[in-house]
């Protein structure tokens, strides 16, 4: 995506566009239901009603212990359901494995909530629930921008056509012996009639890929397929604003959470509880609804060997019959990329572990823990109960303020990432995030929250740091991993890096209790608590001086070039990329295996040889 938003379709984009875009954000709608369920534990576990009902205790309140488990399971629930979303889809099919564990899996923890009058069905609910969210989220999030723009260009920034894509791919003699049986006489070439040359790429590539028996069955797809309806179905020129909705749905949904809770809070009966629980109904309904009538993304069919389907599903979003040359073209593009993907092989986790690989890892690992770690889902989780423990008024009008500040500070967040760049952005929000909470801590240590001016400050240093984390650590850790690995090692170190962030999110949701209250066993630390977090975010500045590459505005080709180039962060911003694309084309068979870089230097090596082969001909 350009520095700017760009919602204005392009001159040379053919077709229309809206369709994709609606399913893309209808899709990234699936974050409502993971930001709802996180933000109405918050305010359900303040409810004057629901500690009563639910407590074990003589003096009616909740343990931290029960605090920890009932908070933290739907952090355990989410990461198995995003462990088990990828065979889940393989089976069910994207479209239906998203119906199956929005419709019944999520709403399965939804009646056990909502039912319950005792803790152990509440927390069987919540753990269901969030086993629900983790299939949804993981089929709709985008992990892998397979069909990008950047993916697909030329060193000079052009267009690759999808026939010079499959040269790519299958070697020049071969695609133009093919290819000119396919044509006829006097057709391989630019000349070729356009209703020809559609007839000619689509054979094309169906017969290039019989005769290099890229069968099916010898792949396994689950190690390369993500399953991500929004980030395939849509446009590359606005795709980057569609993946980035979904993190905006999880701050709407936490939003909504707190307007609905502090609508019930003051009930004296189940309805306090069983309401906010309730309307999670209507947030998975309307996905099950849209989800009935969405089709399934061409990218997930051409990998089942479904082309036909997969030009009709193009052809619905591009609005575009299935034999215009503009679908032609864009699912010769698709299929070029899946027979990339296979031909670069599996790999396994130990090679993720090895060379710059491993660096990636390491890095993506530990930025999505840090993104835990500055300490944002406390007040998320448990914001409402510490306000009102801390004394301050009307704590349930505070979460919503907090919340919205949270939704309106994503919108700069999605701009910001390209215009400012990753780096800048991490560091700027690092920086943010630290001073902010060292104030919070020094203001409830030292003037204490008794005071009105006290409150204040601490509501308003509180929004400043939401800000910077909702504009810089919350999107941009996805981004950034996201464009880390290359493709061979993707899929496996994609899911490490997001195991490391949930079970990092189990931890914290588990130990908050036992950090800030009171009562033997715990460490009281009440306000003293920011400054842990505050500590962590400065850790987080120096983590993105020395580790983070700048990888703005790179394929993934070119990050892998930066590794290989680039041996100090903070000298990545300076790096150019060198190599062309194109120079794989000249190992052949040999290039399975290689980095980018490795295979270039091997290319350059042929090329020497050959021209010092050429100068010893000429004196002979």
């Amino acid at each position: 995506m350009p520095g700017k938003f760009m919602f204005t379709k392009p001159a040379d984009e053919a077709g229309k566009t809206w369709p994709a875009i609606v399913i893309g954000l209808f899709v990234a709608f699936g974050g409502v239901l993971f930001g709802y369920d996180t933000g109405t534990i918050s305010g359900i576990l303040a409810m004057d009603y629901w500690k009563r009902e639910f407590s074990t205790e003589p003096d009616g309140e909740i343990t931290p212990a029960q605090d920890s488990l009932i908070v933290s399971i739907l952090s355990a629930g989410t990461f198995f359901g995003a462990l088990f979303a990828a065979p889940f889809a393989d089976i069910l099919g994207r479209r239906m494995g998203l119906m199956a564990a929005a419709g019944l899996v999520f709403n399965l923890g939804v009646i056990l909530q909502t039912a319950s009058t005792r803790q152990p069905m509440f927390i069987a609910g919540r753990f269901f629930a969030g086993l629900g969210v983790g299939l949804v989220s993981a089929m709709s999030k985008s992990t892998n921008s397979v069909t990008r723009a950047s993916g697909l260009r030329s060193s000079a920034g052009g267009a690759r056509s999808p026939r010079r894509f499959v040269v790519h791919l299958f070697g020049l003699a071969e695609t133009q012996r093919v290819y000119g049986k396919i044509a006829g006489p006097g057709r391989a070439g630019r000349g070729a009639r356009p209703g020809r040359r559609l007839e000619s790429i689509a054979a094309l590539v169906s017969g290039l890929r019989a005769q290099a028996g890229l069968a099916r069955g010898n792949h396994d797809s689950s190690a390369c397929d993500g399953p991500e309806p929004h980030s395939e179905t849509a446009p590359k020129w606005i795709r980057g604003t569609i993946v980035g909705a979904y993190q905006l749905a999880i701050t709407i949904g936490l939003f909504l959470a707190a307007i609905v809770n502090n609508g019930t809070k003051d009930r004296d009966d189940s309805g306090s509880y069983r309401i906010p629980i309730a309307v999670q109904f209507a947030w998975s309904l309307i996905l099950v609804i849209g989800l009935i009538i969405l089709p399934e993304t061409p990218r997930y069919l051409i990998k089942r060997d479904k082309y036909d389907k997969a030009a009709k599903a193009l052809s619905k979003l591009r609005r575009l019959p299935p034999t215009d040359p503009a679908i032609v073209d864009e699912l010769a593009e698709i299929q070029a990329n899946h027979h990339y993907e296979l031909s670069i092989g599996q790999a396994s986790y130990i090679e993720c572990f090895k060379g710059t690989v491993g660096k990636r890892l390491l890095t993506g690992c530990l930025l999505q823990a840090l993104q835990q770690l500055t300490g944002v889902n406390f007040i998320f989780y448990y914001g409402t109960q510490y306000f009102e423990n801390a004394g301050f008024q009307n704590p349930f009008i505070i979460q919503v303020i907090t919340n919205s500040v949270n939704v309106a500070s994503t919108f700069p967040g999605l701009y910001l990432v390209e215009k400012m760049g990753r780096r800048n952005l991490l560091l700027m929000g690092a920086v943010g995030m630290c001073v902010c909470q060292y104030i919070v801590a020094i203001t409830g240590t030292a003037a204490d929250f008794a005071n009105l001016p006290a409150q204040k400050a601490a509501i308003a240093f509180v929004c400043i740091y939401i800000f910077f984390f909702a504009s810089s650590w919350g999107p941009v850790a996805w981004v950034v991993t996201g464009e880390l690995f290359p493709l061979k090692v993707r899929a496996k170190c994609l899911s490490m890096t997001t195991a490391s962030n949930w079970l990092l999110n189990w931890a914290i949701a588990y130990s908050t209790p036992y950090l800030v209250n009171d009562g033997p066993g715990n460490a009281n630390l009440q306000s003293k608590v920011f400054f842990i977090w505050a500590s962590f975010c400065f850790v987080c500045i120096s983590f993105v001086f020395f580790l983070i590459y700048e990888t703005k505005g790179l394929s993934l080709e070119q990050v892998d070039e930066l590794y290989g180039m680039v041996h100090k962060a903070w000298k990545s911003k300076e790096f150019r990329p060198k190599i062309r694309f194109q120079d794989v084309d000249q190992i052949g068979e040999n290039v399975r295996g290689m980095s980018l870089a490795d295979a270039a230097a091997q290319a350059e090596r042929k090329r020497s040889v050959a021209h010092v082969e050429g100068q010893q001909q000429e004196k002979v």
